[in-house]
């Protein structure tokens, strides 16, 4: 069955490779060898495995494909296919059943046909050659190739033989390969599955000799096999004997190490019941023999006593004789008693061991209580003294033994007469007696040292029990006087709860304690940890003081943090960075300052005591949350002191500056955008809140405060042996050279111009124009970088990267071929792009790397490139105006360039260009803010004055808005006089452009120059309305009547004196109302206003107009009380109104008018709505 079974596997495998189905025989190949019939598989094995079909080059660049789908898709997929395919093969399977039934007939009749044939092939192995070559003949004359309905059968076939095997993947692998066929529908044909494999087996068999071969090996192989099968089940067999006879060895083992265990445990604890029992029977004898001797030594006592009191004994009464007797009866009984007891405890040892025990019995120390020896009758005193404090009379400096004497000492004129007569009773008794001076003397010596050690701890009980009673009537100044004494009492007094209750009126000294008091409590704290050690420091000291973590006074709240520096090296490591840190983490939360201040602090002096840096980054964590403090004092420590010892402890450099560059970038980029129009430029600047703004500015100092260390890493990372001899030439043009050709890794070094700038730069492009001061932070940055690593690398590093950011060509020789793509990818891209690197990278560009001391030539030619050379260059476009004047802007902050930018300002001036003058001018105007009136009256306005008297209109003109820029920031009076000069020069010619372009120029100035050119500019505007426009032009009527109104609006709001009121404003406007087609009704309605308040009308009829004009009732406005408001208090002090005048009436209080012209129709929101955009941007420089 097997040989067959192996014909039809080998007929499968031939079939499938000489017919090209390569992927249905390597499926094949594999579930042969998981079924373990590897000899059916060699064929498959060598084909596979022979490199002339399957190249190993061509396999290893298959296996390098990478498959484009994720692995788990692809896992479901195969898995749903798999599922799939097997569901469609079993209904295929219950399909083919019934034509299976049709075919079973046939199969039978031909089996033995088959069977003979195959039995006759094996019939001599000698003939097989002949055999063979004699087929092969007939079947390659006779038979020829496979036809189609030949091959269709075998296909089917191979498909049912693999299914009846049981190689169901093989046969969707088959069936998948078989494109041309369905497999499902056999057609109906004399060939049925065992006649088409044999036919097609043996038509293969007779025409190759390799076959034939193939196949007698495997039925030498199979035989073998079988006895090799026999042998293994034979010594199975066996070894399954021998494996029962060992379990049952191992199992009476098992049983008998279970008796002996069992026995040795009892053994065991019959031991420790026998030491047990020996240990209390020596113990009770141990204590017997110490009361024995505890007995002795106080009948030497007495008897040393009666030696000194013998010559007063006739002296003492019958009475006392006779109480003393009856206590030396009891004496005795209580020794007979003892030694009965003795007597029935067993003897253990002989007489020698006996004395070395009572010696050792007696070198024991006893201490005495004080209320048992309290005890006022000598009989019950004696027996105190003979159970618990006879050792302590033969013990030098142990034990208390002055507590023992000085209770003797206090019941000896009692007892002196009865010991003189015992001393016979105990000689009776065989006892030896003493001499009477040795006894003598060590009393004497006893009673010294008990009076003197009781008398110190009765002191300390009495200092613990006075102190909280006397700290509330010491005044608060004089408290710490007091320090010492409580110091003593918490280190010396014996009871825990005593110093608890010492130590919390310590922490409590004062109720809000100065600084100065602050450390005198905590220099106490300091000296009571070094005495008493780790253990007390912990359980006394530091939780009477964590008990004020959640004070009300951040006096005491600053206590607690005082402690975790200075106390934490008094404890062990383990509590500094668990508890102690935890307890800096809540403290750096307080909402006082001064007490973040401390925690900061503090944990700055506690870093360096922890035991490892297994909580760094939640120090770092605490850092950076300091760090961002609104409090100005926080950021300052955190930056100053716990910074560096972050770094130092930590050792992590690279991490925090990783951190520290996203927090800068995170900081802006969570902000709004400044326009939600896509593709603009204000949609990459951001709206920066005042969190926000003072996050990045932190981050920014922060990043300033590292550069040393980032330096010194650089110097000591540095991987050129030659270049570290000196400092000077370590970043000198050669080593640059050395680092350009990119041979050896320099991170420490790259991480500023790979990592940082480009960061720098991201953030700039996100910062709005009007934020100077953290563009400010910036510049500072990139000026101490090139102040530290020298003027190569500013030349070679610094400014390529910049110059490349802001659009620039620029020279990366001197940068490694692997970084280059990253430095030109700052290039900006786009038309948007260029303008936002032009708005805020040129300002970093000018100010903070050409703006170097040692750069000055070059920023000079620089800014003449931008603002001289390309305007006067032919078809040269002026893109980005705006932007590059706002930089040179920026730069004027700086004051060591300003000399520089007038220098160039000059030659823009006098030059040919139309549009280089207009630049000149917007330069002028923009840099007013940032100068001195010296400057202004030496540079400016002879430069404007130049300006103005140009021939071109335009240039002219343009000049006048920045006149009006330095009559708003300037108030000298020299310099009002030059602008009124020139305001009157620009009026000279009369014309509509000139006369707008000054009304609205000196607008701006109104709310902040001085009265004299408040009052030059209404006089001006009552001219202008008093003579009559052309009536052809509208539009030029409505310009002009738009500027006056808003001035003479402007004005009202001023303190405008009475004479310019009465002979200018009101004409003023009354003239504008003359003209109505020409007002808008807006203005119209404020001027009707002005002039009614002003011209002194009724309060009635003023507040029915204002009650109108701002939708409020016109009982409401009687809070302003009545009357005119022709002019103010001051005023009218120096010039009263004339009595000609017919509408003159008494003027109100100046601070009803003032407000009232404020309050009317919302004009000061259009004031400033039209100039607080230039205001802001000058203010916040």
């Amino acid at each position: 069955m097997d040989v067959e079974r192996s014909s039809l596997c080998n007929c499968v495998v031939n079939f499938l490779l000489e017919e090209n189905y390569l992927l249905t025989a390597f499926e094949l190949l594999h579930e042969l060898l998981d079924d373990g019939r590897d000899h059916h598989a060699i064929r498959l094995k060598e084909f596979f495995s022979d490199p002339s079909h399957f190249p190993p080059d061509q396999i290893s660049r298959f296996n390098s494909l990478r498959v484009a789908d994720p692995q788990n898709l692809l896992e479901e997929k195969e898995a749903i296919a798999e599922k799939l395919a097997l569901s469609e093969y079993e209904l295929r399977l219950a399909q083919e059943d019934i034509l299976k039934l049709k075919t079973e007939l046939q199969k039978k009749k031909d089996l033995p046909q088959v069977e003979s044939s195959d039995s006759q092939s094996d019939v001599s192995e000698n003939t097989r050659p002949e055999i063979l070559r004699q087929k092969k003949d007939d079947y390659f004359s006779d038979l020829g190739p496979l036809k189609d309905n030949e091959r269709r059968d075998l296909n089917c076939a191979v498909k049912e033989y693999l299914l009846l095997a049981g190689y169901r993947l093989t046969a969707m692998t088959f069936y998948e390969e078989v494109t041309d066929q369905n497999l499902d529908v056999w057609q109906n044909t004399p060939a049925c599955v065992l006649d088409a494999l044999r036919h097609y087996y043996y038509q293969y068999l007779s025409s190759t000799t390799e076959a034939a071969e193939e196949k007698i090996a495997m039925l030498r192989e199979n035989a073998s096999l079988i006895k090799a099968n026999e042998k293994l089940n034979h010594e199975k067999e066996k070894l399954l004997k021998n494996k029962d006879l060992a379990d049952n060895q191992i199992s009476g083992l098992n049983k008998s190490l279970e008796a002996f265990q069992k026995d040795l445990k009892e053994r065991e604890n019959q031991m420790q019941e026998l030491k047990q029992s020996w240990e209390l029977q020596r113990k009770e004898l141990n204590d017997c023999r110490a009361e024995i001797t505890s007995l002795k030594m106080h009948i030497e006592g007495y008897r040393s006593g009666l030696s000194m009191i013998a010559s007063d004994a006739d002296s003492i009464q019958s009475q006392s004789l006779e109480n003393y007797r009856e206590e030396i009866i009891s004496l005795q009984m209580e020794i007979e008693r003892l030694k009965e007891k003795i007597t029935k405890t067993p003897k253990s040892g002989d007489s020698n061991n006996n004395e070395e025990e009572s010696l050792q019995t007696q070198e024991k120390v006893v201490e005495i209580d004080e209320d048992k020896t309290m005890i006022s009758h000598p009989c019950d005193a004696v027996g105190v003294l003979s159970s618990e404090d006879g050792q302590s009379l033969i013990t030098d400096n142990t034990g208390k033994p002055e507590e023992v004497s000085s209770d003797l000492s206090t019941n000896h004129s009692n007892e002196d007469i009865h010991i003189e007569n015992n001393q016979k009773d105990i000689k009776q008794n065989g006892e030896p007696s003493l001499e009477d001076g040795a006894p003598h003397i060590e009393l004497d010596n006893l009673n010294v040292e008990a009076a003197s050690g009781n008398t110190g701890l009765e002191t300390i009980q009495i200092l613990a029990d006075a102190l909280p009673k006397i700290v509330p009537y010491v005044l608060i100044n004089h408290r710490e006087e007091l320090l010492p004494l409580m110091m003593c009492a918490i280190e010396r007094h014996p009871d825990g709860t005593t110093r608890d209750s010492l130590t919390h009126t310590l922490f409590n000294l004062i109720k809000r304690p100065d600084e100065q008091q602050r450390q005198i409590i905590m220099d106490a704290c300091v000296s009571l940890a070094k005495n008493v050690g780790e253990m007390r420091t912990e359980t006394e000291l530091l939780p009477q003081c964590w008990e004020q973590i959640n004070h009300t006074y951040e006096e005491r709240r600053l206590l607690v943090a005082q402690s975790c520096g200075e106390l934490a090296e008094f404890v062990r490591p383990e509590i500094r960075d668990s508890l102690i840190l935890s307890i800096v983490q809540q403290l750096i939360e307080d909402a006082a300052t001064v007490v973040r201040e401390a925690a900061a602090h503090n944990l700055a002096l506690l870093l360096p005591l922890f035991p490892n840096v297994d909580k760094y980054f939640k120090v770092e964590e605490m850092m950076f949350q300091l760090v961002c403090d609104p409090s100005g004092v926080v950021v300052e420590t955190a930056l100053k002191e716990l910074l560096p010892a972050v770094i130092k402890w930590g050792n992590k450099l690279d991490h925090i500056l990783r951190v520290l560059l996203s927090h800068i970038l995170s900081s802006a980029q969570r902000c709004p955008p400044l326009s939600g129009v896509e593709g603009s430029v204000e949609s990459h600047l951001r709206v920066l809140g005042e969190r926000e703004r003072w996050s990045i500015d932190v981050f920014l100092r922060m990043l300033l405060e590292l550069l040393p260390f980032v330096y010194q890493k650089a110097v000591e990372a540095c991987p050129f042996s030659s270049a570290t001899e000196s400092k000077d030439t370590l970043f000198s043009t050669s080593s640059l050279e050395l680092y350009s050709k990119g041979h050896i890794e320099w991170a420490a070094f790259e991480w500023m111009h790979v990592d940082c700038f480009p960061d720098l730069i991201q953030l700039a492009c996100m910062l709005p124009p009007k934020e100077d001061h953290l563009r400010n932070k910036s510049t500072k940055f990139l000026l101490a970088v090139s102040e530290h690593f020298g003027d190569s690398y500013l030349v070679h590093v610094m400014m390529p990267v910049f110059l490349i950011a802001v659009g620039d060509n620029a020279d990366l020789t001197y940068f490694p071929t692997t970084i280059h793509s990253r430095i030109k990818g700052l290039r900006p891209k786009t038309v948007v792009a260029e303008r936002l690197a032009t708005m805020c990278v040129l300002p970093l560009l000018l100010a903070g790397v050409l703006g170097a001391p040692s750069k000055h030539e070059q920023l000079a030619a620089y800014l003449r490139k931008l603002l001289v050379d390309s305007s006067l260059k032919e078809n040269q476009s002026t893109k980005h105006t705006v932007e590059i004047v706002n930089a040179v802007r920026f730069l004027c902050t700086i004051e060591q360039h300003h000399s520089m930018i007038f220098n160039i300002l000059w030659e823009m001036v006098v030059g040919s260009s139309i549009d280089m003058k207009i630049n000149a001018v917007h330069l002028l105007k923009v840099i007013v803010p940032h100068i001195d009136a010296k400057v202004v009256s030496t540079h400016v306005l002879p430069a404007l004055v130049t300006l103005g008297s140009d021939q071109k209109l335009k240039v002219k003109y343009a000049s006048i808005d920045a006149f009006g820029a330095v009559a708003q920031h300037f108030k000298n009076d020299m310099i009002v006089d030059k602008i009124r000069v020139q305001m009157d020069a620009f009026l000279e010619d009369g014309s509509h452009e000139a006369t707008v372009a000054v009304v609205r120029g000196l607008l701006v100035a109104v709310p902040h120059t001085t009265e004299r050119l408040r009052d030059y500019l209404v006089s001006k505007i009552f001219q202008f309305t008093a003579t009559p426009a052309s009536a052809s032009d509208i539009m030029h009527r409505r310009e002009r009547a738009n500027a006056f109104c808003e001035s003479i609006r402007a004005l009202d709001a001023t303190d405008l004196s009475a004479t310019s009121v009465r002979e200018f404003l009101i004409p003023a406007i009354t003239n504008l109302l003359k003209d109505p087609d020409a007002l808008d009704p807006a203005h119209k309605e404020a001027i009707e206003i002005i002039v009614k308040e002003r011209s002194g009308g009724t309060f009635e009829t003023i507040s029915k107009v204002m009650g109108a004009h701002l939708g409020i009732a016109s009982s409401v406005t009687s809070f302003f009380g009545e009357g005119g408001l022709l002019g103010k208090k001051e005023a009218a002090d120096h010039q009263p109104p004339k009595p000609e005048s017919p509408k003159a009436v008494q003027p109100l209080p100046t601070e009803d008018t003032r407000f009232r012209r404020i309050m009317r129709g919302g004009f000061t929101d259009m004031l400033r709505g039209k100039t607080w955009s230039h205001e802001e941007t000058q203010q916040n420089q």
